[in-house]
């Protein structure tokens, strides 16, 4: 076996070794994380009482229910009872086990199924206090509230209140929950009185644990897992978030004003409502079930101030209901910045959906219900917005024409010098009067628009479940064919608004096919290539924003058309180019520097060729 032959199997072995100390490194992360999220759901599973020393008389031990139960034993055993918040636009029914919200239904809106739209639904979901008790916590989840009779206030406000007594009738917990007339907005008070005794010296702190599940609302599942989000801010109104799919933990050391579970078109929102006393600090482990209708699960532990106060109060806000632009705004507190108006390095077109395209939508839809014809209408709009910078564009396109077959020489003349054939273009350009990035402008300013209603179209709450044409939900793809296969890079349907966009782009290209650099090959083909690439992106999104595209490309073909048609006038564009050769070319300061230096080089290096 010769030396090569020996190091190939040296390599050989060493990439096995690392493979499988990799693979094994692997499955230890899997285990651990598996490991994790099974302590965390049997936390915060329901507990249920059984007594197994006592089965005769039917009663549960004493002595058990103190020691699991410890100052909380009397409220260990109950009868479940449910009582009824409803204004008109959500229906929040509440347990008297654990003293929380068991569902939550938004009126106003549907399931994809045209079911009921249930926000919260489930033992799963949670809204508890975790208490230290005999060395063991106990979630008030757990434990049997008194509840009271629904109040209602004058102005039409429904409060309601559940009591956990401790030792005796002045001791006790309390949660206090009230619902206005109209309004998604419940405010939650977490009141104690006398807690300070049942709890260690030490704590500073009572830990709100947040179960929050989410199931599928829409038609497409995977659409709705990529929008499954934690958003959040803090006490200085800095918001981020994470993607359940992508982060499985995440801890928050700051202080934060609130916390928001994000679906694709509703949420969940978790805030602090007294501005000098947010959450100390937040947990949130997150899990993403492999099969079912639940799109996402959160398990959240927030930690809330405690000034160990005899008579203790801390309000809490919890936002239900629909990711409305206006409506999260409101607030006044940045919860509208978890709706995706544009991120990344296209951060800044926000401000084009925020200033520009919103106030144009809600506009028309005032007075129009038909939210194809405010596509149509809002297209139009937005044309009419750059229609001088799309003329001068036309025009500029025009001249390129013309300068076409002299273009075409300079190529023959100097083959593949490109330097000498760029010198002797701008002159060209430059004695003829034309600015070779004049077409550009209208392209800049359209691309921010462009990149805005790719934000928009698929997060507008307005468009869910609106139909226009063939197209059944604009907020979603609309097919018209499911397919028995997945296609690869395309999907298993057919969109067909995606099949127009991308036929009038193909026509639109063809169109401008004069325009493109014949002699690069990129240049020339990349028009259509580009279109066929992004059939299977588009194929998936938003039935709006593809009817969008297709009809802003139908008016560039039909602006196109009129314009040079019978607008522009080549022969005449063709002899003010003539008459613009011989006018004398003025240099520019910048120009006469940049000649100034080319002499210069030149007579540097005229000498060295001499030696």
């Amino acid at each position: 076996m010769d030396r090569n032959s020996v190091i190939g199997f040296i390599l050989l072995g060493v990439l096995l070794v690392g493979y499988i100390v990799f693979n094994q490194k692997q499955q230890t992360t899997a285990l651990r994380e598996k490991a994790r999220q099974d302590s965390i759901a049997n936390l915060n599973k329901p507990k249920t009482f059984t007594d197994t020393s006592s089965q005769a008389s039917g009663k549960p031990d004493s002595a058990q229910l103190a020691g699991e139960y410890g100052v909380f034993a009397n409220a260990a055993t109950g009868t479940e009872q449910n009582i009824v918040l409803e204004n008109k636009v959500v229906k929040i029914s509440f347990t008297n086990k654990g003293g929380q919200p068991e569902s939550v239904q938004l009126k106003d809106f549907k399931n994809a199924a045209g079911g009921p739209l249930m926000l919260v639904e489930g033992s799963f979901n949670r809204l508890s206090l975790q208490l230290p008790v005999n060395n063991h916590t106990l979630n008030t989840a757990d434990l049997y509230f008194t509840g009271s009779q629904v109040e209602k206030a004058a102005d039409g406000t429904q409060t309601l209140r559940y009591r956990l007594s401790v030792t005796n009738a002045s001791e006790y917990l309390e949660y206090i929950y009230s619902l206005k007339p109209n309004g998604y907005l419940v405010n939650y008070t977490i009141h104690a009185v006398g807690m300070e005794k049942a709890l260690p010296a030490n704590q500073n702190t009572l830990q709100l644990q947040w179960n929050n599940e989410n199931h599928i609302q829409e038609h497409d599942m995977q659409n709705e897992r990529l929008n499954n989000q934690v958003h959040y801010s803090n006490v200085d109104d800095k918001h981020d978030y994470f993607t359940l799919q992508r982060t499985s933990h995440e801890k928050f050391d700051t202080k934060l004003h609130w916390l928001s579970v994000k679906q694709q078109f509703f949420n969940t929102t978790l805030i602090a409502a007294a501005k000098d006393a947010p959450f100390s600090s937040a947990d949130v482990n997150t899990k993403v079930p492999v099969s079912g209708n639940i799109v996402g699960q959160t398990f959240t532990t927030l930690d809330i101030p405690y000034n160990r106060a005899h008579d203790f109060s801390y309000p809490v806000q919890i936002y239900y209901g629909p990711n409305h632009y206006k409506t999260l705004k409101s607030f006044d507190i940045g919860l509208e910045n978890i709706i995706p108006l544009g991120s990344g390095i296209f951060f800044w077109v926000k401000y084009v959906n925020k200033w520009i395209i919103i106030p144009t939508f809600n506009f028309l839809s005032g007075f129009i219900s038909n939210y194809g014809i405010i596509i149509i209408l809002l297209t139009i709009f937005i044309r009419l917005l750059i229609a001088p910078f799309t003329y001068q564009s036309y025009v500029s396109q025009a001249k390129m024409k013309v300068l076409k077959p002299e273009l075409d020489e300079l190529r023959k003349k100097h083959g593949d010098d490109q330097q000498a054939f760029g010198m002797d273009q701008m002159k060209l350009f430059k004695s003829a009067g034309v600015n070779p990035l004049g077409g550009c402008l209208p392209a800049l300013l359209q691309l921010p628009i462009l990149v805005a209603m790719y934000s928009f179209f698929p997060s507008s709450i307005e468009l869910r479940q609106e139909s226009f044409l063939w197209a059944k939900d604009l907020s979603t793809y609309d097919s018209i064919l499911n397919l028995p296969f997945e296609i690869p890079f395309y999907g298993n349907h057919v969109s067909l608004f995606t099949l127009l966009m991308t036929a009038t782009s193909l026509v639109l290209a063809f169109y401008n096919r004069g325009m493109a650099d014949q002699s690069n090959p990129v240049m020339k083909y990349m028009p259509y290539i580009f279109p066929v690439m992004l059939l299977g992106v588009f194929n998936r999104l938003a039935a709006g924003l593809t009817f969008y595209y297709f009809l802003s490309n139908v008016i560039s073909i039909a602006l196109q058309w009129v314009l040079q048609t019978f607008v522009i006038n080549h022969d005449k564009i063709h002899a003010r180019i003539q008459e613009n050769k011989k006018k004398p070319v003025s240099k520019s300061k910048w120009q006469e520097r940049l000649e100034e230096m080319q002499k210069r080089q030149q007579g540097m290096q005229g000498p060295q060729r001499k030696k």
